[in-house]
């Protein structure tokens, strides 16, 4: 009875299999052809597209491949982005972009972890995904360059609106410190901080005077540059074309949809991606539940916000804004006789299954003209 060794039962494939581990200095590259072979880890250095052709062709020499030999490459979504992905296709590379949170991690309170482990253990899972086991982790959906760059006006635009409530708040909290409360930071403001008072009837310091002046000046700029982003999109909204702005002035005939609304979910996913049904597009949005259920444990965890969490957050604000604006519709009914009766906890989850299933009816109407029922257009 002979002894059963590994390399006898793994297989290698015609093609060199390639993953990176993308730092901001070096990029750590490792090659292989299937479970029998050794890695071969390389170093390049970061952005280097040269260097790293290079050590593809030196790899297909070093596992006998031929020039024209088919390569797999994969490398965990990050900072890098998209752009090594098309140059790599445009190379006749077969790349995948894999979200790091479906990658399987080691349980332990402590456990080894550098570079080059990662790389080697990347690579297992690259053999595994080629072999045939599209499970062993999540492939990013990469959109077309136009694609990703429409949306950057609204990400923008969401961006810019939150620095400037952060100088707002910031304010307030200058002046709250002194004594000195201010509701609402208007185009007034630096008239009511000349006439302000301490509590002793003294005007402020010179110091804390100046540094609100700073911040106001600091806001009025982003609410300048919001202004401008503002009219950008109801320009292109208004006079644009393209099937994505279709489906924005589409989304817009109905009550309680507006600018900001539509814009983000056509640009988000309407404009560009393609769901075959309702699940996919309640997992690409993280409004999905969690069960837990193990022994005599069976609970659920809430939602897994594992999509795109810009389209998550708008759907929250436009299932309010539905409420308020669709009282007739079916969904705002049903939302009125499961959660109207509940506390404020039951009508939060309650606003989320209702976000849920809105996005889904927003869907049918873009896609398949289906009008959600009871649903009122605008005049």
């Amino acid at each position: 009875m002979s002894a059963t060794r590994r390399g006898e039962y793994t297989a290698e494939y015609e093609a060199l299999l390639l993953v990176l581990e993308l730092g901001l200095k070096e990029w750590k590259l490792g090659f292989g052809r299937g479970f029998g072979d050794t890695p071969l880890i390389r170093t390049v250095p970061g952005g280097n597209v040269v260097a790293l052709m290079r050590e593809i062709g030196r790899a297909k020499r070093h596992f006998d491949l031929p020039e024209d030999a088919q390569v797999v490459s994969c490398y965990e979504a990050g900072r890098d982005g998209f752009w090594l992905h098309r140059f790599l296709m445009s190379k006749g590379v077969t790349n995948y972009i894999v979200d790091s949170a479906s990658i399987e991690v080691n349980r332990r309170a402590r456990h080894t972890k550098t570079d080059r482990l990662d790389t080697a253990k990347l690579l297992k899972m690259l053999i595994r995904f080629f072999a045939g086991e599209p499970g062993v982790w999540s492939v990013v959906r990469v959109p077309s360059a136009e694609d990703e760059d429409a949306r950057c006006l609204h990400r923008e635009l969401r961006t810019l609106q939150k620095e400037r409530a952060r100088c707002s708040n910031r304010i307030k909290g200058l002046l709250f410190s002194q004594g000195v409360r201010i509701k609402h930071v208007g185009v007034d403001f630096l008239q009511r901080l000349k006439r302000a008072r301490l509590w002793d009837g003294t005007p402020l310091r010179e110091g804390m005077r100046q540094r609100a002046e700073r911040e106001y000046k600091r806001m009025r700029l982003l609410h300048g540059q919001i202004t401008l982003l503002n009219r950008q999109r109801r320009e292109a909204i208004r006079s644009g074309h393209g099937e994505a702005l279709e489906k924005v002035r589409r989304m817009q005939q109905l009550r309680g949809i507006g600018d900001g609304g539509s814009w983000l979910y056509v640009m988000e996913l309407f404009g560009w991606r393609q769901f075959d049904n309702r699940k996919q597009l309640g997992a690409v949005s993280g409004l999905v539940p969690v069960p837990y259920q193990s022994g005599e444990q069976d609970r659920d965890l809430g939602i897994s916000k594992a999509g795109n969490r810009h389209v998550r957050s708008m759907a929250i604000e436009i299932a309010w804004s539905w409420l308020r604006y669709q009282p007739d519709s079916e969904l705002s009914r049903w939302y009125l006789r499961r959660f109207g009766r509940g506390g404020p906890r039951a009508r939060k989850i309650g606003i989320v299954a209702l976000a849920r299933k809105l996005l889904i009816a927003l869907w049918r109407w873009v896609e398949f003209d289906v009008l959600p029922e009871g649903a009122a257009l605008k005049a």
